[in-house]
């Protein structure tokens, strides 16, 4: 049975723009573990990094029924990735969530389903 299902699509350059504006902006949205490796990464594979991760953590709010607030926070939300390079949601464990992370040159996207 599906609980939830979010969307979300936020443009790269606007992402890029706030990384540039707020020099904290990635340490307010990514986790430690995010942290480590949006660091290893190109300053260009970095903003499509932190765009999708944007994305993926609205659309999991929305699945929750929550949004981003003061119920569920971006550093409440870890995405990881499987072997294959596959996103999955890590924290917080909630029923089966399922996220699907794409971007092109202009946007990010991300949609998260989630099962009980």
């Amino acid at each position: 049975m599906i609980i939830g299902i979010g969307l979300d699509i936020v443009e790269v350059e606007r992402i890029a723009n706030l990384s540039i504006r707020q020099e904290r902006f990635s340490k307010r949205i990514l986790t430690v573990n995010e942290l480590k490796s949006y660091e290893r990464l190109s300053n260009r594979r970095k903003v499509e990094y932190l765009a999708g991760r944007f994305a993926a953590k609205e659309a999991y709010a929305k699945a929750r029924g929550t949004g981003i607030g003061s119920h569920l926070s971006f550093l409440d939300i870890e995405i990881g990735t499987d072997e294959n390079g596959k996103p999955w949601i890590v924290k917080p464990e909630f029923a089966n969530p399922h996220v699907s992370i794409t971007h092109t040159h202009q946007y990010a996207a991300a949609q998260v389903v989630i099962e009980g």
